[in-house]
């Protein structure tokens, strides 16, 4: 499977609080595996394991849990610290708020909170200091990384019913991370789910916590995700086909059971549609091949199923802003993507 790629735009985000603390992030890019020259391409894409050795990164250079995304720094340890208290609790929901009671504590920017109406419950970010792109960006951050351990904890995906955004740029990627529909200009950040999910146990304990800690904020990205969406089935369906013509909407649906007019509605209510669907694929294809330096760029134009080179550079550069031969001169530029070592994981330095 070929996990989604992210845009630039989230790394542009997340390196704002940093920044604005004189961290060089171009250094931080640079042994995260990514040209710094690849931001310039509001188009670009990088992977899901670049962007979690940013994370990494951003970490260990900001000596913050949140990775300088807020106006004051949360002390190194909070995650693991609140990962552990909520593993002393019986359920999802009892965990989430001995969380949260951890972060009223570290976090000041803002104050998380589970709310529970009957069979909907909301977890809301209640707002303590002024807005700027760090401070929004990390409550959508906080949203994304407080749904993965609820994942964890439960051993499975929790799905959820609506997504809020109080602020900030429209982002084309957040209906793909949480798969579900996203409102801006809500009066608070937050997640709407069924508060049944709430009660499911906890499964994990001590001993999956370190394997856990190792792996984050990886895991936290990808371990989880919905691969029973339709868009993801489809994906697994076309993945093995790109060097040959993708079939039609007509075939696919034909080969799903269903009309083409069903497949066209299930996909729009995912927030994809069939060709955009064909192409992300092919994009996020093509980026993982461009790291393998044993295939040529007619190499990688083939196996995507393009007659000639020419109409894969044409086809990469409207996917991502730069061509497919500059990219990996970009890539080449950086050397060796920057490994973690033993400590250098998502808790270094508790």
């Amino acid at each position: 499977m070929t996990h989604h790629t992210i845009a630039v735009g989230h790394i542009s985000q997340i390196l704002q609080g940093a920044r604005s603390r004189g961290v060089d992030v171009d250094q931080v890019l640079t042994r995260a595996d990514v040209p710094p020259a690849l931001l310039q391409a509001p188009m670009a894409r990088v992977t899901q394991a670049q962007f979690a050795q940013i994370l990494r990164m951003l970490r260990r250079v900001t000596r913050d849990d949140f990775l300088g995304m807020g106006q004051h720094p949360v002390p190194l340890g909070a995650f693991d610290q609140a990962c552990r208290l909520a593993l002393q609790e019986s359920t999802v929901g009892q965990a989430l708020r001995a969380a949260f009671r951890h972060y009223h504590g570290v976090l000041r920017d803002f104050t998380a909170r589970l709310c529970v109406d009957g069979e909907h419950a909301r977890i809301v970010l209640d707002s303590r200091s002024p807005s700027s792109c760090a401070r929004w960006y990390g409550e959508r951050s906080f949203l994304f990384f407080t749904l993965g351990v609820a994942n964890w904890l439960a051993a499975r995906r929790i799905p959820i019913l609506g997504v809020d955004y109080r602020s900030g740029t429209r982002s084309a990627d957040a209906h793909k991370l949480f798969h579900a529909p996203v409102r801006y200009g809500q009066p608070a950040a937050g997640l709407r789910l069924e508060s049944r999910w709430l009660m499911l146990p906890v499964v994990q304990n001590t001993q999956t916590l370190k394997p856990f800690l190792a792996a984050a904020p990886f895991d936290l990205l990808v371990k989880y995700q919905a691969r029973t969406s339709l868009t993801d089935r489809i994906r697994r369906q076309l993945r093995n086909d790109l060097a040959r013509e993708l079939p039609s909407l007509a075939q696919v649906s034909a080969q799903l059971a269903m009309t083409p007019q069903t497949l066209r509605r299930h996909l729009r209510e995912e927030g994809q549609g069939f060709q955009a669907l064909k192409d992300d694929l092919r994009r996020d294809v093509a980026l993982e091949y461009l790291d393998r330096h044993d295939l040529s760029l007619m190499n990688i134009a083939e196996r995507l199923g393009f007659s000639e080179p020419s109409t894969f550079h044409r086809a990469f550069k409207k996917w991502t802003g730069v061509s497919p031969g500059e990219y990996r001169r970009n890539r080449l530029s950086c050397g060796p993507a920057a490994q973690p070592r033993a400590a250098d994981t998502f808790r270094q330095s508790v």
